[in-house]
């Protein structure tokens, strides 16, 4: 008697090998051979491993894990991700959530409030910083279960949606229930818009995303308001966002016609971008600090910037990423990221370091540029003359690694002594900030009621320093008087900055840092310069 065999061919199998096909460089194309056998050996090893294997097999994690190991191989930023985390990972980029709209710490296992969102429903209904969520929906909402993840599935949610928080208020004996709306929260690109002189404008980006233009429109308006005639926009440790939202904040400095940037890959034609008739800073100095940790559309608009002599870069070479991905989604809802293209300023230069000995060593290359003493020493960065590009002001530049800036500041680790270190990688700071202000939010509100009088008035006395070593040491960090001699400006005004954030918003944070950011104080000088600023750049 024969025995009758049948071939199964699971479902995930079929729809891997669709989204195979579809995603394939030959989509659209008849397929060679050799495309074809490959895509027919990875489904036999799915059915062999199906038929044969073992144990039971995670055929979803098994899948995805492929996914994952196939982009490895491609380039260091091409990337899978899940479809649970899409909606979190876009969330930055697209520049708003839906929950209730606070901003808040887990604090001695409980969910402390730092602030409310302007205009938010949060706000709306009173909760106000400094409150104390101790059950949601009922439900226990403190002890060491509790954590950040845990706490956003509770209060995010859809828009129209209601969650009950009852909080515990500082003087008031029985806890208080909110019974709250979600709504779209919005998340902000700009950390911080102020005068740093009488003609002088600040802005810090710190990513590049949908809302990035109308925050940047808003923000330059404020300043010229004030005054504003020239401008130092911050690109230090922004690691990029959306390429489109690159290219328009470039065209904000640049005349119509310029070009940005164009994109060019193998089964991607170039592509260029160019500046338009519109920009609401195409007159008037302009620096842009940058540093290590510059990536992607940082880089896009610095480079712009630099290769149009349009204005000075200072600070530090940048990351070095000059790769374009592209969504692509597969039919579970999950994403691919996948490298498209390559980006080249308008000279001509491609800014993506080398990723030839694979994905570690192309992450270890900024401790690798410490350990080279590069953040130290501009002269330890060696270009090859193959990748010198010229500006029209004749000013040489460099690509295949990064944007180096056209004044290199480097950085000044003599500041930060052990003991500083130990306390910002123990959370001290802000753990001793929060209970500084659960016993005296009321009595400095009433003292400094707004930012200006709190950044004349108040500071960190020797008193309140001598409380917070003490609290240091109960947090497990140790008493070392001659540490805190060595960084003794960078705690205070650390703490200072802290209750500023804490009692106002981030703006207030880093208008009070300013004062020991020596970086900035460096860019306000080249700034000041004239003579200087003019050898360096066209005045447009």
């Amino acid at each position: 008697m024969k025995r009758i065999v049948r071939i199964y061919i699971p479902l995930y199998t079929v729809l891997f090998c669709v989204a195979l096909f579809l995603l394939s460089p030959g989509s659209g194309r008849a397929q060679t051979p050799d495309a074809k056998a490959t895509y027919q050996k990875l489904a036999a090893t799915l059915q062999i491993i199906d038929f044969f294997y073992v144990d039971t097999v995670n055929e979803p994690a098994l899948v995805e894990d492929g996914i994952v190991e196939m982009l490895k191989h491609l380039d260091p930023h091409s990337v899978y991700i899940p479809k649970d985390e899409v909606e979190r990972t876009n969330e930055p980029l697209v520049g708003n959530f839906e929950g209730i709209g606070v901003q808040f710490q887990i604090f001695k296992d409980t969910i402390l409030i730092i602030s409310p969102v302007p205009g938010g429903p949060s706000e709306k209904l009173g909760i106000l910083a400094g409150d104390k969520i101790v059950k949601i929906d009922g439900e226990g909402a403190t002890g060491p279960s509790i954590n950040n993840d845990w706490v956003m599935k509770k209060l995010r949610g859809a828009k129209g949606t209601k969650v009950t928080v009852s909080i515990l208020r500082k003087g008031k004996k029985d806890l208080i229930d909110y019974t709250i709306t979600r709504d779209e929260i919005p998340i902000n690109s700009i950390d911080a818009v102020y005068m740093v002189s009488n003609n002088i404008g600040y802005i810090k980006l710190n990513r590049f995303a949908r809302t990035t233009i109308d925050e940047f429109h808003k923000a330059v308006e404020d300043l010229k308001a004030q005054g504003m005639q020239n401008l130092i926009l911050d690109l230090r440790y922004n690691s990029g966002g959306y390429l489109n939202i690159a290219v328009e904040l470039s065209d904000e400095f640049l005349p119509d016609g310029k070009l940005i940037v164009y994109t060019q890959g193998l089964k991607s034609p170039r592509t260029d971008y160019k500046a338009t008739s519109s920009g609401d800073f195409e007159k008037g100095r302009l620096v842009v600090m940058i540093n290590e940790g510059s990536a992607s559309a940082s880089e896009i608009v610095s480079g712009a910037v630099q290769d149009w002599d349009r204005g000075i870069i200072v600070g530090r070479r940048s990351f070095g990423k000059g790769l374009v991905q592209k969504p692509f989604r597969l039919p579970d809802e999950s994403i691919i990221r996948l490298t498209t293209a390559k980006y080249y300023t308008p000279t001509g230069r491609c800014i993506q370091k080398s990723y030839a000995e694979g994905n570690e060593a192309y992450f270890e290359d900024l401790s690798n540029r410490v350990k080279h003493g590069e953040l130290v020493h501009a002269d330890s960065i060696h270009f090859p003359d193959s990748l010198k590009y010229f500006t029209p002001a004749h000013r040489t530049v460099y690509g295949g690694g990064g944007i180096m800036p056209d004044v290199f500041i480097p950085y000044d680790s003599s500041r930060f002594s052990d003991y500083y270190v130990d306390l910002r990688r123990k959370n001290v700071f802000n753990s001793f900030v929060l209970d500084y202000l659960d016993n005296n939010r009321k009595a400095i509100q009433h003292k400094y009621p707004d930012f200006n009088s709190f950044n004349q008035g108040f500071t960190v006395d020797d008193q309140m320093i001598d409380r917070f070593m003490n609290y240091a040491e109960k947090e497990g960090v140790k008493k070392d008087q001659k540490g805190f001699d060595t960084s003794r400006d960078e705690i205070t005004y650390d703490i200072k900055a802290l209750i500023a954030r804490n009692l106002f918003d981030v703006n207030a944070y880093f208008r009070v840092i300013s004062h020991i950011d020596d970086e900035l104080q460096k860019a306000i000088n080249i700034m000041n310069d004239k003579t200087m600023f003019n050898k360096l750049s066209i005045r447009y």
